[in-house]
């Protein structure tokens, strides 16, 4: 599907998708009203509602657009990693990705919170098991090799506890930005199956 909107309404929708997630950053999503948004990008509010149709529709683009930026960052680290290092490199990416930019941090939570986004569903914690899962064969295919046994790793659980982990640890982030992410994360790595 091609997009009918001009270049000129393109970068007026990605510039309001911008000024949204920094006022959902600044003030919370109630506080990202579209009169904020307008006032942020200069236009009235009636201009903000044509290019966009309502707050909610903004709101979920906003949303869409900081998950498809962790997606892209995390998925490109994980294709340019050897397989059996993906599940440790999916740890690092992930929370550096969510170090690197708070203001994407502040948009997951709130949106998420309001939307009561389902941690455990498996949109969420299926890719990371079937990385684990290609990380498991590859370590089983080695040692077959090596002639030393195998352990079982149930990709799913692994992938729910990597999940609540990292969504604790930027968290914590939120809460002190002092808290030393860098060092949870390869806390978290070394608790994998092999490390």
């Amino acid at each position: 599907m091609t997009d009918s909107r001009t270049f000129t309404e393109q970068a007026r929708r990605a510039q309001l998708v911008d000024a949204t997630i920094e006022q959902i950053a600044r003030r919370g999503l109630a506080g990202a009203s579209l009169a904020r948004v307008a006032e942020a990008t200069g236009i009235t509010k009636a201009a903000v509602l044509y290019h966009v149709g309502s707050k909610d529709a903004l709101i979920a683009a906003a949303y869409q657009r900081v998950l498809d930026a962790l997606v892209a960052s995390v998925g490109a680290a994980i294709d340019a990693a050897p397989v059996g290092d993906r599940p440790a490199v999916y740890i690092r990416t992930m929370v550096a990705h969510l170090r690197d930019n708070p203001r994407h941090v502040r948009v997951l939570a709130e949106v998420g919170r309001e939307q009561d986004v389902d941690h455990a569903s498996e949109a969420r914690w299926a890719p990371l098991a079937g990385i684990i899962d290609a990380a498991a064969e590859a370590a089983t295919e080695h040692r077959a090799v090596a002639k030393r046994g195998a352990t079982a790793v149930d990709s799913r659980a692994l992938a729910l506890i990597i999940g609540g982990a990292i969504d604790g640890i930027v968290a914590e982030r939120l809460a002190d930005e002092e808290f030393d992410v860098t060092s949870a994360a390869d806390l978290l790595v070394s608790l994998l199956p092999g490390h």
